[in-house]
């Protein structure tokens, strides 16, 4: 068992808001870690936030969702912001004017795909031409290849044959090149030499500029709060380079997969069909694949929010060739025996525990014993009986509330799309008429006893549903909200100062 409250670290009250990076304005598609991040920076440094919330900074595919990425460790090379390189001379002018059919309002993944690829590619051909060892400011490329190369070197092969391959999954290659160590001695290995350079370049290119954008937050006084998903994708380097420690007996074909059961909101459950973990593998080398990627994982944040905490406690395990998730059992996760390694190889890890959705006693004992802040959402709290943990006076200190997630409506969707009930009893709760629902909510997140309050950024500009961010279920339209920059502008000088003023009268 892990010693009590080993892992606690929330002492002080703040606040936060919530933004993905793909989310900010720009004018290259998709919002990127250059200029328009720095500005963002400043936002929230005006408006008295300590905290700035990411979701998973992994290379997406199919879907676009950032929890399901190809690598556990590497990050995604949209979020490159291609002006720097023309100063380097690694791009031209010229050759960002595609740029100028990406719209501004929403990411067009499809087109940023058609696009920028091409350019990041050109990019890497100028560099190998130039004959440079380093870009100022990102580190010598030879040393971040040797300093990253136990997951980027299996992650770099991953994504050169899957080019190769014309996308396919991985369990469809070629025999040889089905398991990592026998790719490496096949002959599309010496084929897959140049892509495999350029994929790492790509990766020197993210973490060169998100480590620039991190130090200039960590300057103003905010801490990055990232995100990890406790599964990863079946089509991922992860489970290609290391498949003994997930259940599959064959390579590329689990035993069981990952969902949740049926509950109120599904008869049938979630069969979300993410791989399972061989936790005794695991166990074994004293979680050896886990603390490295966590600790991965705070060289680029200060905070890490874990994902279907409940997982690491009990989790549904459900036969793979299954139509649904009816079918599934509980079983037992690594509970302390993690955590317990965890707080002795990273002892100043700083966690929260997202415990959302079915959670039992025994799991809000397992989080309090650790000491892990867990959530709270206010869009829930309405509607049923005062017994809610998520109505403000059943909250706890150790907590972040959020008024919602990327996973929930924006708060002014909520209200409008409420049923009468629910609308009832937030006016009659919050003692509010409803008519700024949103701004009601976010004063009720900073007035209550929870020590973090997170704020998503489209309920500081009082967006409806249409600023989305994500709906689970739905499998087209999510991931693609942007800010336009002249609504940010103004939502920056009518805010800033009222945010300012919410910190201080509630001491955060």
């Amino acid at each position: 068992m892990a010693p009590a409250k080993s892992l606690a670290w929330l002492k002080d009250r703040s606040a936060g808001v919530l933004l993905h990076p793909t989310s900010l304005h720009g004018n290259q598609g998709i919002g990127v870690l250059g200029a328009e991040a720095r500005q963002f920076v400043y936002f929230l440094k005006e408006s008295g936030f300590k905290y700035w919330q990411v979701l998973p900074l992994g290379p997406t595919g199919f879907g676009d969702s950032p929890y399901s990425s190809f690598s556990a460790f590497a990050g995604n090379p949209y979020l490159i912001d291609l002006v720097p390189l023309l100063e380097y001379g690694l791009l031209k002018p010229e050759d960002l004017h595609v740029l100028q059919h990406l719209p501004h309002d929403h990411t067009d993944f499809g087109m940023l795909y058609r696009i920028k690829w091409p350019l990041l590619r050109l990019a890497h051909k100028r560099f190998v031409e130039s004959g440079r060892a380093y870009l100022p400011n990102y580190g010598i490329f030879a040393d971040f290849i040797k300093a990253e190369s136990d997951w980027l070197e299996p992650y770099c092969a991953y994504m050169a044959l899957k080019e190769r391959f014309n996308g396919t999954f991985w369990g469809e290659w070629p025999p040889e090149c089905r398991k990592y160590p026998a790719a490496r001695k096949s002959k599309f290995w010496k084929e897959t030499k140049q892509a495999r350079e350029a994929h790492a370049f790509f990766q020197y290119l993210f973490f060169g500029q998100w480590q620039q954008l991190k130090a200039h937050a960590n300057e103003f006084g905010i801490e990055i709060i990232g995100d990890t998903p406790i599964f990863v994708a079946l089509d991922s380097a992860d489970t290609w380079a290391s498949p003994e420690l997930f259940e599959m007996s064959k390579p590329a074909k689990p035993d069981f997969v990952a969902g949740v059961p049926p509950d109120y909101f599904s008869e049938t459950g979630q069969l979300w069909g993410n791989p399972l973990y061989n936790w005794e593998a695991h166990k074994k080398d004293n979680f050896k694949w886990w603390v490295h990627r966590l600790e991965a994982n705070f060289k680029v944040f200060d905070i890490v929010r874990l994902d279907h905490f409940r997982g690491f406690y009990d989790y549904w395990r459900i036969p793979a060739r299954a139509e649904d998730a009816r079918s599934g059992k509980w079983a037992t996760g690594p509970k302390d025996a993690l955590f317990k390694e965890v707080a002795r190889k990273l002892p100043s890890a700083k966690l929260i525990a997202e415990d959302l959705g079915e959670i039992h006693d025994k799991i809000r004992n397992f989080r309090d014993r650790l000491g892990l802040p867990g959530m709270a959402i206010l869009q829930f709290a309405f509607g049923g009986k005062s017994d809610n943990f998520n109505l403000p006076h059943n909250l706890i200190a150790n907590s972040v509330v959020y008024p919602g997630t990327h996973d929930n409506n924006t708060s002014v969707g909520w209200y409008d799309e409420a049923s009468p009930q629910e609308r009832d009893h937030a006016r009659r709760y919050l003692r509010v008429d409803g008519d700024d629902f949103a701004w009601d909510l976010i004063r009720e997140c900073y007035q209550s006893i929870s020590r973090l309050a997170i704020v998503p950024m489209q309920d500081i500009m009082s967006l409806g549903s249409s600023a989305r961010m994500n709906s689970p279920g739905e499998e087209q339209g999510n991931w693609q909200w942007r800010m336009e920059e002249n609504a940010f502008n103004e939502t920056w000088q009518s805010s800033s100062t009222y945010l300012a003023g919410l910190a201080d009268l509630y001491g955060r």
